[in-house]
């Protein structure tokens, strides 16, 4: 450690170009797990804040709301399973509403509504308001984004397309579906906007997109040989079922994978670089009895300290550029995510330098002190 600070010392100009270039890195992959989660938590928010276990689709769905319908019968017929503690029917679709309310300028506003039954584990705590009323079919709660868009409580929203109206009641947070603020209402109402057409419904009584489910030790498969034409899966499942989820993930942890496997190259070749210009002066010091293990430790405490430091200054240049960037940008960093990729790179760094402490451990000392002379 006492030789690793006395060369950053010595060399600080030489080593604060690397320090810098790790900075930028670490600032991007911090940027860019942070963009990753935020589109992640923008596309299915109201699916990871489920308080559900697991989710039942029509089978062939391929765990998509979308293109699922079932009986909400079906409901309780899978509360009485085994491992089933509470069951009950969601169903969603995708809207244009306007503020029927305001008097300026109707601004039409893109919206995902989700049916629930009010006042079970599917409904989500107002911060706002007041929460849905089963014997209020015409209220609504929405997410809080849409105050920013002038929306208030006691406005009435109307449904482009359609004669539906509803009344916002009350605010949630944190509520998106597929890139769009969620309003929840009732099944009957969510029914009445998503089944106007006739025959749109298929015949089916009552119809839903999906049941969630509670119970942590449901098997899945036991459900789905008892209940045909179902699919249950796991939540988790479920979320990746959501238009282009999968797809914008993978998108972002490919530009990770390749942005990190980059790092390892680039540090690796500044360390090596900076081996070869020092190594007569490694070749001196085993002369006078420096070991390979010695100078190696060196070198890693060296690496260690430089990319240390380095992250925790990225780690605030990514807090300070969210601080700064719009609104409407979905950013969400988590600090699990950011202790995880600091480790990773913190990782990355000292791996780099195993190329550097192999090349110190094959300096000929004899040789090392004929080039001095």
């Amino acid at each position: 450690m006492f030789l690793a600070l006395k060369e950053l010392k010595h060399g600080k100009f030489r080593f604060l170009m690397i320090g810098v270039i790790t900075v930028l890195i670490a600032w991007l992959v911090f940027i860019l797990s942070g963009l990753g989660n935020g589109l992640s938590t923008l596309s299915a928010a109201t699916f990871k804040n489920m308080d559900a276990h697991y989710v039942t689709f029509e089978e062939g769905s391929r765990a998509s709301m979308s293109r699922s319908l079932l009986n909400e019968s079906l409901a309780d017929e899978l509360e009485k399973a085994d491992d089933v503690s509470a069951a009950t029917g969601m169903g969603a679709t995708m809207g244009t509403v306007l503020n029927e309310s305001s008097s300026a300028d109707k601004e039409k506003v893109d919206v995902a509504i989700l049916g629930i039954t009010p006042g079970n584990f599917l409904e989500p705590d107002v911060i706002e308001g007041n929460p849905l009323q089963a014997n209020e079919p015409l209220e609504v709660i929405a997410n809080d984004t849409l105050k920013k868009k002038g929306f208030e409580i006691g406005d009435t929203l109307k449904i482009e397309g359609s004669l539906e109206k509803m009344k916002i009641v009350g605010f949630v947070e944190n509520e998106t579906y597929n890139h769009l603020p969620a309003i929840f209402t009732t099944l009957d109402k969510w029914r009445t906007i998503q089944f106007a057409a006739p025959g749109s419904d298929k015949g089916i009584k009552n119809p839903v997109n999906a049941v969630m489910l509670q119970g942590e030790n449901i098997d899945s498969e036991k459900l789905n040989k008892l209940f045909k034409n179902t699919e249950t899966v796991t939540k988790s499942t479920a979320v990746q079922g959501m238009p282009g989820y999968k797809e914008e993930n993978g998108t972002i942890m490919m530009m990770l994978a390749f942005l990190l496997a980059i790092s390892t190259f680039v540090l690796g070749v500044f360390f090596y670089v900076l081996t070869l210009q020092k190594s007569n002066q490694f070749g001196i010091l085993k002369a006078i009895g420096a070991s390979n293990l010695f100078l190696g430790k060196a070198i890693v405490a060296q690496v260690f300290l430089l990319s240390f430091v380095s992250i925790i200054v990225g780690i605030l240049l990514t807090y300070g550029t969210a601080l700064i960037l719009p609104d409407g940008m979905p950013f969400s960093l988590d600090f699990k995510l950011v202790i995880i990729y600091s480790l990773l790179l913190l990782v990355i760094s000292i791996l780099s330098s195993v190329i550097s402490v192999r090349k110190v451990t094959k300096i000929d000392p004899l040789q090392a002190i004929g080039r001095l002379e």
